[in-house]
């Protein structure tokens, strides 16, 4: 009888912790530590892909991080989507009170820059703070896994743990939703064993968002790119420039703008549909595409997080 309870709980508890291997626990106290228990930070790959947003990351790809992304990925350990996106949560919530994707302002339909905003430990430990008893709402939108993986896991990991990172916003107090519109448009090839210039070549151009995507962002507040793990930022990059091309066509680079010239003749500009007049930068380049999107996600490389503290 003992033998037969066991073999069913074994069914439904994890045999083991996804990130040390200890019996009889989801994750636990000392990996979930290690996942979830550091200040989100700011990482950037060397060298840095042109076009890479902002992005934040919960904790180093290392140790017993590494093993539960490969467990949740590659193994099916699927109850680990919750901590994992409790994990990505944070690195959201880090470049929201950081100013990531700032620019967004008057560029996607439902952003202001005089609307509700985030500040590091309002309304709790990186929570946000409304202004005017508004939420600025998230629209978490995650880099898709190639369809032959998706088909070999049985899963696509970072849309799981986005899911799961959308709900502990939600149960925050941050409106979030996910707006799965990136779709390979080819066949790329595995990027294991690829550098990081063959990881660009590789992806370039392999992402689009299909007719109708812009609509679903519409009125979704930030648009905030997320992933598992960022190595060289390939993929980050990749699923920005495929956001951007169709969000400054629907916006143009600076948003529904009205320029003004004032009198020392700088020029200004009105964003419409935000409520109130808002000055920008001069209108010219591309700098207000770049500042449309930011990145978070779960893990990256150690050398990653060194490279903010020279």
């Amino acid at each position: 009888m003992r033998g037969w309870w066991q073999d069913l709980t074994d069914l439904v508890l994890p045999a083991e912790c996804g990130g040390c291997g200890r019996p009889r626990t989801v994750l636990c106290p000392e990996c979930r530590a290690a996942l979830t228990g550091a200040v989100p930070s700011r990482v950037r790959p060397e060298p840095e892909p042109p076009g890479l947003p902002v992005v934040h990351a919960a904790a180093p790809y290392e140790d017993e991080v590494r093993a539960v992304l490969l467990a949740h990925k590659e193994r099916g350990a699927l109850m680990l989507a919750r901590p994992l996106g409790a994990a990505l949560a944070g690195a959201v919530r880090a470049g929201l009170a950081t100013g990531g994707g700032s620019g967004l302002a008057g560029l996607v339909p439902g952003v202001g820059s005089g609307a509700a905003g985030f500040v590091p430990g309002g309304g709790g430990p990186g929570g946000p703070v409304g202004v005017g008893g508004s939420m600025t709402p998230v629209s978490l939108v995650p880099v898709p896994s190639a369809p032959w993986a998706v088909r070999a896991r049985g899963h696509d990991p970072a849309r799981r743990i986005a899911l799961a990172a959308a709900g502990e916003l939600r149960r925050t107090g941050t409106p979030a939703r996910v707006v799965a519109v990136l779709r390979q448009r080819r066949a790329v090839a595995d990027q294991s064993g690829l550098n990081s210039r063959q990881r660009l070549d590789n992806l370039a151009g392999a992402l689009e968002v299909p007719a109708g995507g812009a609509r679903l962002l519409a009125g979704g507040g930030r648009v905030v790119i997320v992933d598992d793990l960022m190595t060289t930022g390939a993929s980050l990059t990749e699923a920005a420039r495929a956001l951007k091309a169709v969000l400054v066509a629907r916006t143009g680079p600076y948003g529904r703008v009205t320029p003004k010239v004032t009198g020392e003749g700088m020029s200004q500009a009105t964003a419409t549909g935000v409520g109130r007049p808002e000055a920008v930068r001069e209108m010219r380049g591309t700098n207000g595409a770049e500042g449309m999107l930011a990145a978070a996600v779960v893990a990256a490389t150690p050398a990653s997080f060194e490279i903010n503290r020279n």
